[in-house]
């Protein structure tokens, strides 16, 4: 039987980014964190990318950083709809770089969950041991904030703009965020406003080691790979 042919070029930057993971060896396991805006598409490229790996022959693990928010009381203490609020109070970032990051090469462990995000609810302690060859691979917002950034070992940065995900993320989250105006106007002035200052505090696509233009997830486009650029 013929192998199926690859009509999109998106399991091609899939792959060449798993090819680049999978020599990496920094005798520990390797901490890869998928960046971008608020409805980039992280949690679906993060998914495919751990298939790749796992596809290659490298031991994989995916973490969520949906599992690492604060409790709720402190996620909207500034207003439900505050961008600062979203950038300084939703993530746990404190707690990724002791249980996550710093864990997997201090101890070769990571704590897969620290709270429950539907119930607010505190997650107990349950450690994971990696072998040092596995892949750790993270999708979530702000991962180079200065807290994180020195924590990861590869960082992929989904490069798409504010109109191609806001379209995306209000078409997702209407639901759950009470209709399609009440959606808008969050990623407006909540998401993405904490997105804007994110861009404008720490530049990430500038230091990103992968770059992967991703306002058409069909159709991604590697811009840069370790030093490579391509455009």
């Amino acid at each position: 039987m013929e192998p199926p042919k690859i009509t999109s070029p998106r399991p091609l930057v899939i792959g060449r980014i798993a090819d680049h993971l999978t020599v990496q060896r920094p005798g520990h396991p390797l901490r890869v964190g998928i960046d971008g805006i608020t409805a980039s598409g992280k949690t679906t490229f993060a998914a495919e990318l751990v298939r790749a790996v796992r596809d290659r022959g490298r031991p994989v693990v995916e973490v969520s950083f949906d599992d690492y928010h604060h409790p709720r009381e402190r996620r909207h203490r500034q207003g439900r709809e505050s961008a600062d609020g979203y950038y300084e109070d939703a993530y746990d970032t404190e707690a990724v770089r002791r249980e996550v990051l710093d864990r997997l090469v201090t101890e070769g462990v990571y704590r897969p969950r620290l709270r429950d995000l539907a119930t607010d609810r505190p997650v107990p302690e349950e450690l994971v041991r990696v072998a040092p060859q596995t892949v750790v691979i993270a999708a979530g917002s702000f991962l180079q904030r200065p807290e994180l950034a020195s924590g990861w070992d590869v960082i992929v940065y989904l490069d798409a703009s504010f109109e191609a995900a806001r379209a995306r993320g209000v078409a997702r989250d209407t639901e759950l965020l009470g209709g399609p105006e009440r959606a808008a106007r969050l990623f407006d002035e909540r998401y993405h406003a904490a997105c804007r200052r994110y861009l404008a505090e720490v530049d990430p696509r500038a230091h990103a080691d992968v770059v992967v233009g991703h306002d058409d997830p069909t159709h991604p486009r590697l811009l840069r790979i370790a030093d490579t650029p391509f455009e």
